[in-house]
């Protein structure tokens, strides 16, 4: 099938050996394996924050399978990267389904949204790297679940944080939504208007930047004419970039609020000054190598298997999604319920489910899929390093 490589764009065509990587137990399916599909993005749009995501998902499996496995069985995962493509997408599902896969880690929010109606038809649990707040209702998407904030809970925290920041008692906060044309960019938005509304916000027009963007002058000229206090960013990290380092070049005095994957340790290399004291990011997670004890683990497995590797945020992302899976998968199997429906009442079990300090503890329920409303506001400070500003939970 066209597009079956994972990792080309990281590691180069010629590390690769076949069009399908496998992780995890070889070539020949044992009785005791567990085989999951990945569907990641490592040379497209989003590969500034998916290919340290698809990474994590190899290591995981690795990690996993060296700790004891799914009580005892191995687990196998089959990865190729859709290059941010919903068609390709679509057709890695379908072969998937085909080969039997009742178990899938997906990335973005046009394609998980594209295959949402199949993925509850079929009956195959997708863990997004999406956290589309249109996922997250079991009546209407039983087996899809992401373990981030959900997008629109984030953007309402990120409009609080406008309001309660403000100290001008003359005026309103002036607040502008910049995001790209895609699923992922638009769909938090109604929300983000609904909550600054709600909170006396004033609203300015909105500014379409693109995943793929190399400047933002023009937009952010058009955005210079309402001179907006904030600006809410639903880009990804190179992008978001972008952004903020062609404001400071046209002077703007406008602060940043950017969602989870437009804000990382990227973020400040590759705004540099522009982004000191002036961004703010939405983070569900810890960041890489943080003092947390969810993230010994993967520090030890780097020392012995990769020593020296460092990694961004994303990378702690897919790593929390995958031992998430485990446990469902581990629970699943101690009640003989290897397939769809038990790995996802699995996973509707967990409630508080301890990380390590990698992200707030996680719930889901046969009513909400949102795995908690928990996050931390992050700024780069005048050192270029990324501190906390607050930690905020949004009201179910």
């Amino acid at each position: 099938m066209a597009g079956r490589q994972f990792f080309t764009g990281l590691i180069g065509t010629a590390a690769v050996a076949a069009t399908v990587l496998v992780f995890g137990a070889g070539s020949a399916l044992a009785v005791d394996t567990i085989k999951i599909g990945g569907i990641f993005d490592t040379t497209g749009a989003t590969s500034d924050v998916g290919s340290d995501y698809a990474l994590s998902a190899k290591d995981a499996v690795a990690y996993i399978n060296s700790n004891g496995g799914v009580n005892g069985k191995k687990l196998e995962m089959v990865a190729n990267d859709y290059a941010y493509k919903i068609p390709e997408a679509v057709n890695l599902y379908k072969t998937y389904k085909d080969e039997g896969i009742y178990l899938i880690q997906g990335w973005g929010t046009g394609d998980t949204n594209a295959l949402k109606e199949m993925v509850t038809a079929d009956k195959i649990v997708y863990m997004s790297a999406s956290y589309d707040t249109g996922i997250s209702d079991p009546s209407k998407t039983p087996y899809n679940f992401f373990v981030g904030t959900s997008y629109g809970d984030s953007i309402k925290a990120a409009m609080q944080f406008v309001k309660d920041s403000w100290t001008d008692k003359t005026r309103a906060p002036k607040v502008v939504f910049i995001y790209p044309d895609h699923p992922y960019g638009k769909n938090p938005i109604p929300a983000g208007k609904e909550m600054a509304k709600a909170l006396g916000l004033e609203i300015g027009p909105d500014q379409d930047v693109s995943l793929k963007a190399t400047e933002a002058v023009s937009q952010l000229t058009a955005m210079k004419a309402f001179n907006p206090d904030y600006a809410w960013i639903g880009n990804t990290v190179a992008s978001a970039a972008v952004i903020v380092k062609d404001a400071a070049k046209l002077g703007l005095t406008t602060k940043f609020l950017i969602n989870v994957w437009g804000f990382n340790e990227n973020l400040a290399k590759l705004a540099g000054g522009a982004a000191q004291e002036r961004v703010f990011g939405m983070v569900p997670f810890t960041m890489w190598g943080d003092d947390v004890p969810g993230m010994k683990p993967v520090m030890e497995m780097h020392n012995n298997n990769h020593k020296g590797d460092s990694h961004i945020q994303p990378y702690i992302q897919n790593w929390v999604s995958m031992m998430v899976m485990w446990e469902a998968l581990k629970i699943a199997d101690k009640k003989g319920a290897l397939n769809a429906d038990g790995v996802k009442a699995a996973l509707e079990t967990l409630k508080d489910f301890d990380t390590g300090g990698l992200s707030a503890p996680i719930t889901f329920t046969s009513t909400d899929h949102r795995p908690n409303t928990a996050l931390r506001i992050m700024t780069v400070n005048k050192d270029g390093a990324i501190v906390l500003v607050k930690k905020v939970e949004v009201k179910r």
